[in-house]
C-alpha cells in the first residue's frame, strides 16, 4: 500500500476566504482528511515582488504565471494597500476545517515576514513572532495548536531552538526522506515530518510537466517503501487548480494510495532516528530551504537539490 501524508499550506487571505471551503468541499467528497497550516497575520505576499531582480525568481514567474494562478489581490497583497489580517477577518473559515476533523497547525504570523527574514533573526526575535501566531491560532480554535510548518521551508537551528519553548508535539520545517529528530549540539529537539514529494509551482513547465500530465507525474514520485509527504497551496490547489486536484484525488482512490494527516503517519509512533539539518535550494524553487541532512545525497544525485549552498560537509 502507498500512503501519502497531506499537508495544506495556506498562506494569504484569498487562500484562506476561498481555497480552504473548496478544498473543504473537495476532501469531504472523496473522504479525505489533511493537515492544514495556517498563516493568520497580515498579509503580505505582494512584497515578494521586490525578488523581481533575482533571475532565479523571474524564471520561476515566468513558469507559473502567477497572476493568472494566484490573483492580482495575492501578487500585490501588501504593497498598494496594507495587508489584512487573516486570522482576524476569517476565524470561521479556519474554525470549520477544525470542525471537519482536520489537523490544525501553525504556518507563519507573516508569512512574508518569515520568508525573508526568519533566517536572520535572533532566537528572542524568533520566539516572540512564532508566540504571536501561537497565540492567534489559539484564540481561533480555543486551543494551542500541536504542531507547526515553517512558511517556505525557512528554518534553522534557532528557529528549532524557538519551536522547542512552544511544545510543538512535531513540526514540519524542512525537505527530506524521514521522520526524524534534529540534533544541534547534542541536544534532541521534536519529530520533523518532512516534506518528500515536489510541489505544483517546483514541478510545472519544467521537465515537459503541464497541467495535462502533472497529477500522473506527481503520483509517480510516491513510493510503497517510503514516507511520502505532499505539500500543496489553498491558493493552488484550493482555486486555480481546483479541478486537477479533485481528480489527483480521484487517482489516489482508484490506485488505492491513501491520503491521512501528518499526524496519523505510522512512521511518527515508531522509533525515530536523529539526524541532522542543512541549507540548500531545492529545483524549481529560488533559494535555499532547510534539508535533513540525510537526506541531501539522494536528492542532489536526483537533480531535486544542489550542493553549492550547503552549510557544513554531508
Amino acid at each position: 500500500m502507498i500512503r501519502i501524508g497531506l499537508r495544506i499550506d495556506v498562506d494569504t487571505f484569498r487562500g484562506t476566504r476561498d481555497g480552504v471551503p473548496r478544498l473543504l468541499d473537495t476532501l469531504s467528497k472523496h473522504g479525505v482528511s489533511a493537515t492544514f497550516f495556517f498563516t493568520v497575520g497580515p498579509d503580505n505576499m505582494g512584497r515578494h515582488m521586490q525578488r523581481l531582480f533575482k533571475p532565479s525568481f523571474i524564471a520561476k514567474m515566468l513558469r507559473s504565471r502567477p497572476a493568472s494562478l494566484y490573483g492580482w489581490d495575492i501578487v500585490f497583497a501588501g504593497t498598494l494597500w496594507p495587508g489584512r489580517q487573516i486570522g482576524a477577518n476569517l476565524a470561521p473559515v479556519i474554525r470549520a476545517a477544525s470542525d471537519a476533523g482536520h489537523e490544525i497547525g501553525l504556518h507563519a504570523w507573516d508569512h512574508h515576514r518569515w520568508q525573508t527574514r526568519a533566517g536572520r533573526m535572533s532566537t528572542a526575535a524568533l520566539r516572540a513572532e512564532l508566540g504571536r501566531g501561537t497565540d492567534a491560532l489559539a484564540g481561533i480554535l480555543g486551543r494551542k495548536p500541536d504542531c507547526s510548518a515553517a512558511a517556505g521551508w525557512i528554518c534553522n537551528e534557532r528557529v528549532l531552538q524557538a519551536k522547542q519553548d512552544l511544545g510543538f508535539t512535531y513540526n514540519s520545517d524542512c525537505r527530506g526522506r524521514s521522520v526524524f529528530h534534529p540534533v544541534i549540539d547534542g541536544c534532541r529537539y521534536s519529530p520533523q515530518v518532512p516534506t518528500t514529494m515536489p510541489t505544483y509551482d517546483e514541478m510545472i513547465g519544467r521537465d515537459g510537466v503541464d497541467n495535462a500530465n502533472y497529477n500522473a507525474r506527481l503520483l509517480a514520485y510516491a513510493r510503497s517503501d517510503a514516507l511520502n509527504v505532499l505539500t500543496i497551496h489553498a491558493e493552488v490547489e484550493g482555486i486555480a487548480c481546483a479541478d486537477m486536484f479533485d481528480s489527483f484525488l480521484a487517482s489516489c482512490r482508484q490506485k488505492s494510495v491513501e491520503l491521512v494527516p501528518l499526524r496519523a503517519l505510522p512512521e511518527l509512533t515508531m522509533a525515530i532516528p536523529e539526524d541532522e539539518i542543512a541549507q540548500a535550494p531545492v529545483a524549481g524553487r529560488e533559494g535555499d530551504v532547510c534539508w535533513q541532512r540525510s537526506a541531501l545525497r539522494e536528492s542532489i544525485g536526483s537533480g531535486h537539490a544542489a550542493a553549492a549552498s550547503l552549510s557544513g560537509p554531508l
